[in-house]
């Protein structure tokens, strides 16, 4: 019999492996939810607006660099397999403020929402309840403070609005866009509120948004925080810090704001969001929160015409993978390891029941959640597991369950294999009928569950 020898362990060695161990400990209590050295952090929720998959240099941009979100990467969990909830903005804030699915709420089926000038009667009918509870009147409930810095796209005021869903402040855009300089609509509507008051301010939007972001951030408190940062960057009009001749000259009408552009500019607008969001984490740094607080960052759709969405095909506005995939990253010191990818997929509303989790805050059981608390596999405490999730836009319709994505895009169906094809291009319909047939059950039974498609 082969003789075993042991070797002693140093001191250095001993004290590295308890470190460990009590810090994987503690991370899995936390994901448990069981353990008394479980505390409730602060959330700095980021939301970026058309950014697409490949847009950061993180994630595969080429052409420029986006260092203060790489580095937020680094310093957490980077996911490979995030998803928005729809391919355009409204549905998707829907689905992130109630942690739903979009086609749950009437709201959620504006794709997107109008412009407040062209929804006429509709103004004081369509927009998100206020009686619906949403993740910022669960947490306020639950003795955080709450604030909005950024875009709502989910009705307008005086009916609807974040104060009337759970916020206790807002500085921001009711819209779905605005002009970053004169801050005002595509049909010439001035859109900047603080609360429920038509404010002017001077500036790029951008900056002003991460100017309210830090100073939220630096305030005395004697309660944990919950901040929605919801920037409008890179979203359409094309227009960088140094632009304001443009602005001067855009005009009015939905095809002068999204006309034009240039790779230079979407560069020189990604940068105005790298920088505010260095900015903004460097303001936790400062204030000491950083332990504290859970941040997270990611965007509501797929990108737009200046968009790097290699490897994926398709763009916002289409339920290919380059519509609905997107940058994801998650940080909470001491308690998700740093430095790690994972292939877990997940989309928008489970950042809203992980969000909800983490701060021991308990849903409404009235209007139960689709998404899923993705904190244990964060942590490392949970092993990356099988999703089946469903989407509906336009004439569109698509699932993806483990590695297979049933896809209609409204004149053709599809089943695709993304382990082995990310691109979209090799069609298994007819090779495994079986799957085709189950996923595209499986999304009609969805689709009962939900409201009904508009104009059906």
């Amino acid at each position: 019999m082969p003789e075993h020898k042991s070797k002693a362990m140093t001191r250095r060695e001993f004290v590295r492996a308890a470190v460990a161990g009590t810090a994987f400990a503690a991370a899995a209590n936390i994901a448990n939810g069981s353990a008394s050295q479980r505390r409730r952090p602060n959330v700095l929720f980021i939301l970026a607006d058309d950014l697409g998959y490949g847009d950061l240099s993180s994630f595969g941009r080429p052409d420029y660099r986006t260092p203060h979100l790489d580095r937020l990467a680094q310093q957490g969990l980077r996911f490979a397999n995030a998803y928005s909830a729809s391919p355009v903005c409204t549905p998707t804030r829907c689905a992130f403020i109630t942690g739903r699915y979009p086609a749950r709420t009437p709201v959620g089926l504006e794709e997107p929402l109008a412009f407040r000038k062209n929804l006429g009667d509709k103004v004081t009918v369509l927009g998100l309840s206020p009686e619906h509870p949403t993740i910022a009147s669960l947490l306020r409930q639950n003795g955080y403070q709450t604030a909005l810095v950024g875009k709502w796209h989910l009705g307008y005021l005086p009916t609807f609005g974040p104060i009337q869903s759970g916020f206790e402040e807002f500085f921001g855009i009711m819209s779905g866009g605005v002009d970053y300089f004169s801050h005002k609509d595509a049909l010439g509507e001035a859109d900047l509120f603080e609360d429920k008051v038509p404010v002017e301010r001077i500036g790029y939007l951008t900056d002003l948004l991460t100017a309210r972001a830090v100073e939220v951030i630096r305030r005395r408190r004697t309660r944990p925080f919950y901040l929605s940062l919801h920037y409008t960057a890179p979203h359409w009009p094309w227009e960088g810090r140094e632009d304001v001749e443009v602005s001067r000259r855009i005009g009015e009408g939905l095809g002068n704001f999204t006309g034009g552009g240039s790779l230079k500019t979407y560069a020189a607008m990604m940068k105005s969001l790298d920088d505010g969001v260095g900015r903004v984490l460097r303001a936790l740094r400062s204030a000491r929160l950083e332990r504290d607080t859970l941040v997270i960052f990611t965007s509501d759709n797929g990108g737009e015409r200046f968009s790097y969405n290699w490897p994926f095909t398709g763009k916002k506005f289409e339920l290919r993978e380059g519509g609905i995939r997107v940058p994801a990253m998650i940080r909470w010191p001491g308690v998700i390891p740093a430095g790690r990818t994972t292939g877990q997929v997940a989309v928008t509303m489970d950042w809203t029941a992980t969000i909800l989790a983490a701060t021991r805050t308990t849903p409404d059981a009235n209007y139960p959640l689709d998404g899923e608390d993705l904190l244990s596999v964060c942590t490392g405490a949970r092993a990356v597991y099988e999703r089946k999730l469903f989407w509906r836009h336009d004439k569109q319709d698509a699932v993806r369950h483990g590695n297979w994505k049933y896809f209609n895009e409204g004149q053709k169906e599809y089943l695709f294999d993304l382990s082995a094809d990310q691109r979209e291009q090799a069609d298994f319909k007819e090779q495994r009928p079986e799957i085709f047939q189950q996923l595209r059950g499986e999304f009609q039974s969805w689709q009962t569950q939900v409201l009904p498609r508009p104009g059906t």
